[in-house]
């Protein structure tokens, strides 16, 4: 994780990092530090500060009397996710990358997990708190509840070499849907130390919530991404709906029909609502 103090140098050093992360090639130079510092508007001690941590993260190289280079590093290439087949997913990403367990208990749920995964009062839950790692460098910060009942089909040790949801379906519970919402906050001074990023920097977020097919829910995810490591993309197809053309999932295009009636199901409500 980054140490520079946040500070007019850790500006400088976040413009630069983009600049050369941007698209720089490997071997161009940046503009000596009293042009940079005339550009930013700071002093060259601020540039030097900057430039020390840049540095520092493999991304330049300073040679005395001849200038600052830009730096091949090794970057994991991102995993990119389909939207339209998550829980598929769910258990490759699983499969190809590393799990390192911070925590795992057993607790009383928060007032929003139990209501969201529709638990009977004073039905506790399993607990953990895991960073999933790709190439070896942290990717997700995933906090999960499952239902005690559910949790202590596994152990400790299976949670940190195995993927939940698998671990979850071997105890013989069908998974049948999921919802989920996308948005984005802001990194936590714990959250920030495990992805190995700044303190404040943006990340994806992601709640996930996984019901059976008694429509019980069996997992409740908090899932925190860094977006230079993981990315959401879904293809789409134009296709005929009862209102015309829209945008529907590319392997879901015989689902328009049943969308549009979901929307004006969801329509009439709101407006009922009001």
């Amino acid at each position: 994780m980054a140490r520079i103090e946040p500070s007019k140098a850790r500006q400088v050093y976040l413009l630069l990092r983009d600049r050369i992360t941007a698209g720089m090639a490997v071997g161009s130079t940046l503009p000596p530090e009293q042009v940079l510092a005339a550009e930013h508007a700071v002093s060259r001690i601020t540039v030097r500060r900057a430039l020390a941590e840049l540095e520092r993260e493999g991304l330049i190289l300073r040679r005395q009397g001849a200038g600052t280079f830009v730096r091949m590093r090794h970057t994991p290439n991102p995993v990119i996710a389909d939207l339209s087949d998550m829980l598929a997913n769910i258990e490759a990403m699983g499969r190809t990358t590393q799990v390192r367990l911070l925590s795992f208990g057993y607790r009383r749920p928060l007032a929003s997990v139990a209501s969201a995964l529709n638990l009977p009062a004073g039905e506790s839950v399993q607990h953990s708190i895991r960073v999933r790692l790709i190439d070896g460098q942290p990717m997700s910060h995933l906090t999960t509840h499952v239902p005690a009942r559910i949790g202590m089909t596994y152990s400790e040790e299976e949670l940190a070499s195995r993927p939940l949801l698998s671990l979850i379906e071997r105890s013989g519970i069908v998974v049948a849907r999921a919802t989920q919402e996308i948005g984005a906050v802001l990194a936590s001074p714990d959250v920030a130390h495990a992805l190995e990023v700044e303190v404040g920097s943006a990340l994806v977020a992601l709640t996930r919530i996984i019901f059976d097919e008694s429509a019980r829910g069996i997992e409740h995810l908090f899932a925190l991404y860094r977006p230079d490591r993981y990315a959401l993309r879904m293809d789409l197809v134009r296709a005929e709906g009862a209102n015309g053309k829209r945008w529907v999932p590319a392997n879901d295009a015989s689902a328009v029909p049943q969308a549009e009636v979901h929307i004006q199901e969801r329509t009439k409500r709101n407006g009922r609502a009001k």
